[in-house]
């Protein structure tokens, strides 16, 4: 029985890989992951590595006591989401994001990204 187990084991170490290449994964984001830009952004754009289900995928922005910045509803576009920002000054601003990718994995997390001189 344990021959069984070990060789049914050995045959799904392959599969793993694409099974973890199944999820959208946040490849990068505008402004940059923990950075500090000069001015305050008029948006957000999250880009993943795989197409996201618009209906499902959202972001939101709020600052330092909570408070939503966002525009709202984020557009999606393939694999780029993107949020508008309130007119906002300096300080530090946490996204939290969810999204949905085409094949229905779903995936999360949240930055945060500073303006001005904080």
């Amino acid at each position: 029985m344990r021959k069984f187990f070990l060789v049914v084991s050995l045959c799904l170490i392959p599969l793993a890989p694409v099974a973890a290449r199944a999820h959208a994964f946040l490849d990068h984001a505008s402004p940059l992951v923990g950075s500090t830009v000069p001015a305050a952004p008029h948006d957000v754009v999250l880009t993943f590595t795989q197409n996201l289900e618009p209906a499902f995928s959202t972001a939101q922005v709020t600052d330092s006591s909570g408070a939503r910045v966002d525009q709202g509803k984020a557009q999606v576009s393939g694999n780029t989401m993107t949020v508008g920002l309130k007119s906002i000054g300096p300080g530090s601003y946490k996204v939290h994001w969810h999204a949905l990718s085409v094949d229905t994995h779903s995936t999360e997390g949240t930055f945060t990204f500073h303006v001005g001189g904080h």
